[in-house]
């Protein structure tokens, strides 16, 4: 059996306001495993960003349990879940967030830098990662001189060379034309392919398919989980074709 990476145990997230109380995640469970494929989905609003940050320990559960790659992360000081977090999870978002005057290869250098990495194994880790996504021609360039597609095949190459545990896309298509979308869905397939875990939320039903299983969130609950040919078979009884 594959060893679980992240394992969640009734873990709910409040809001609280002066004026208001928001349940944002009601008793989710969760395990994704080493190698495991999973995307999360549902409308605006369902929680799955909420669940990504406490995924990625941007944010912490108002209660229940989180494990991620061994450590139970409630016992955690701030530095060391600081530490977990830039050496375990590796974050891919929807806006890309590249620096402007840094080059390609200096986007993905510095991560790097702020964990104390040698610069010889800087380098090979920026090349590797470059090179897996098929951007190492284009290393001195800067971001305004690419198009989006390439700008999140960067942001993909800067979290590769942290060597993570698992992989988080934050709709990872979502600022991207359907062609950029699909090249770059077709990367994370195969980075999985290639050993890669990765965990997706999306809000559109076409890149569900390629996860391993799908979450579906509604009002912060998980109500339903499908299998890839499930999704399959939901999304051609919906009219969308299947590549």
């Amino acid at each position: 059996m594959n060893e679980a990476l992240i394992h969640l145990q009734d873990v709910n997230k409040v809001f609280i306001t002066e004026e208001l109380e928001t349940h944002a995640l009601t008793s989710v469970h969760l395990t994704i495993t080493k190698g495991e494929y999973v995307s999360i989905a549902g409308p605006s609003g369902c929680g799955k960003s909420t669940l990504l940050s406490i995924l990625g320990l941007l944010d912490a559960p108002s209660s229940g349990r989180y494990t991620l790659a061994g450590h139970e992360v409630a016992s955690l000081a701030p530095a060391e879940r600081a530490r977990i977090r830039n050496r375990e999870v590796g974050f891919i978002f929807q806006a890309f967030n590249l620096i402007g005057d840094l080059t390609v290869y200096e986007n993905v250098e510095l991560p790097l830098t702020y964990r104390g990495i040698p610069p010889a194994e800087r380098k090979r880790r920026a090349v590797d990662a470059l090179e897996r996504v098929g951007m190492a021609h284009r290393t001195k360039h800067y971001p305004a001189q690419l198009s989006g597609g390439q700008q999140q095949r960067v942001a993909v190459a800067r979290a590769l060379a942290g060597e993570p545990a698992i992989l988080l896309a934050d709709e990872p298509t979502g600022n991207l034309d359907s062609k950029n979308g699909e090249a770059v869905m077709d990367l994370l397939r195969e980075l999985h392919r290639g050993g890669a875990t990765i965990c997706m939320v999306t809000h559109d039903p076409r890149f569900t398919r390629y996860a391993d299983r799908t979450l579906h969130l509604f009002d912060g609950r998980i109500v339903e989980e499908t299998r890839q040919r499930d999704a399959e078979e939901k999304l051609s009884e919906s009219g969308f074709a299947i590549a």
